[in-house]
């Protein structure tokens, strides 16, 4: 079995080290790299783990259902609002002072301010 020894001082690795390139002719051939090591998780010194994972692993292999695309409609929707309103003119000064008042106590950007706006008034309008 091979083993896999990371730089000292790495804490954590998670993730894909190589992807597969779904527009590529050849990515039925390709497969992806993902690694995980996560010193915290176990009292082992076996604590990293490497997977291979080709194309078919990959794609789902379920139909959406209704209420993911009701969600992913959701998400789709706030999104664009978002983008609307940061681009508004009449809104920046309000949005900006408002969030710059709660920033202490709420939200720590202000995409999550608008997010957090925007998705209130999504789900008043479509409850």
């Amino acid at each position: 079995m091979a083993k896999v020894t990371w730089a000292p001082g790495i804490s954590t690795v998670s993730g894909a080290l190589t992807k597969i390139n779904k527009k590529s002719q050849h990515a039925g051939d390709e497969q992806m790299l993902l690694a995980t090591h996560r010193t915290a998780a176990t009292t082992s010194k076996d604590c990293n783990r490497l997977f291979l994972r080709g194309l078919k692993s990959v794609t789902r292999s379920t139909p959406v259902t209704s209420d993911e695309q009701l969600l992913r409609n959701r998400f789709a929707a706030i999104s664009r609002a978002v983008q609307q309103r940061r681009r508004n003119l009449s809104y920046v000064a309000t949005d900006v002072a408002n969030f710059k008042a709660q920033k202490e106590t709420g939200y720590k950007t202000l995409y999550q301010y608008l997010w957090h706006l925007c998705a209130n008034e999504y789900d008043a309008q479509n409850g």
